[in-house]
């Protein structure tokens, strides 16, 4: 969204708050609460009488499919019984929605500068929920994790990491571990799947977790939720810890009869792995796109974190190997030198 198209949003989503809550437009307060990767914005309302809500503005021409994806999802997963923001209002044909007003405690920021117990208990709390999720919400409703997002998802490396910033082609060895990651996610059974299960999309309200941001839900594998949040933006797991997280997870999801997680440990962090690699191959095309045809600062900095996960990922399993070798020998170093020329210290972790 340029600032012209966002500053010309601004007035008629306060018009439309107005209207809703039967009041004159000049007393009401509006002020810019987050924006994100895509087009929307969230902007918190605060009435006369110092109640707050949270306005999402979606813009219908680019998020039109994805908002009514979040309404459809907020009312099933709240019926279901799952903490999601109460949904008060919601207009698809401009894009406004109201929402409860959570706050402005992200799980992340919550555990920023904390002790190891405290941050470890944070991530117990989030694979909590995450097992409450795979629980209750259902998942025929949703669409289908299928062979031609995981391959559009994919192509997004070569297309835009390797083509588009890197003036690269992929390694003989794409084409085989393309399709190996796809076959890996499809032999799992399906379960409702946030798609962006991130430490900055649990709020943290009155001692509760709540999902935020799940319009890309999907029914896919059990277990991308669980490495999207163990290989996520924030921290880097040592393979030890990683592994205690895994088998925790899977032993938790045997207990609560959740599909796919009777299997030996080893398949189980193989099936992470595989995913954990299809993550961040994806990620590192979408943080070249975002920077590239969305002129979005700050993506390319976060790229050696989701490198260090990729390697993480591809090194303990030898038919990753012929990849994992060209990463090291070609890609890296191809990486660092682009990533040099716009400033970014390679070497450097958000």
């Amino acid at each position: 969204m340029t600032q012209a198209t966002a500053t010309e949003r601004l007035e008629p989503l306060r018009q439309w708050s107005a209207r809703q809550h039967g009041l004159p437009a000049e007393s009401l307060s509006l002020t810019l609460a987050a924006g994100d990767a895509s087009f929307r914005r969230y902007f918190r309302l605060m009435l006369p009488d110092g109640e707050t809500r949270m306005l999402m503005d979606a813009p219908p021409e680019q998020e039109g499919d994805n908002t009514r994806r979040f309404v459809a999802i907020a009312r099933e997963w709240r019926d279901a019984g799952l903490p999601v923001p109460a949904m008060y209002r919601a207009d698809l044909e401009t894009g406004f929605v109201e929402l409860e007003d959570l706050g402005n405690s992200p799980l992340q920021q919550r555990l920023e500068g904390q002790d190891e117990t405290t941050r470890l208990d944070g991530y117990r709390r989030a694979l909590d929920l995450l097992l409450n999720l795979q629980r209750l919400a259902p998942s025929t409703t949703l669409p289908v994790y299928d062979a031609p997002l995981l391959g559009r998802e994919l192509d997004l490396f070569p297309n835009w990491c390797l083509d588009g910033f890197l003036n690269m082609a992929p390694p003989p060895s794409w084409p085989t571990l393309r399709q190996r990651l796809i076959d890996d996610a499809l032999d799992q059974p399906r379960v409702a799947v946030h798609r962006d299960f991130d430490a900055m999309n649990l709020m943290v309200g009155d001692g509760t977790l709540y999902l935020i941001d799940f319009q890309d839900a999907v029914a896919g594998p059990p277990v991308y939720d669980l490495i999207s949040l163990l290989r996520g933006r924030y921290w880097r797991f040592d393979a030890s810890h990683y592994r205690e997280w895994i088998e925790t997870y899977r032993q938790q999801a045997v207990q609560a009869g959740l599909p796919g997680a009777d299997v030996d440990p080893e398949t189980f962090r193989y099936r992470a792995d595989s995913m954990a690699a299809q993550r961040s191959l994806k990620v590192l095309g979408i943080f070249c796109r975002l920077t590239f045809r969305d002129h979005k600062d700050g993506y390319l900095a976060r790229m050696p974190c989701f490198l260090d996960h990729l390697r993480d990922s591809l090194s303990p399993w030898p038919e990753f190997a012929p990849f994992h070798d060209w990463l090291d020998a070609e890609f890296t170093p191809a990486l660092q030198q682009a990533l040099s020329r716009h400033g970014i210290d390679s070497e450097a972790r958000p």
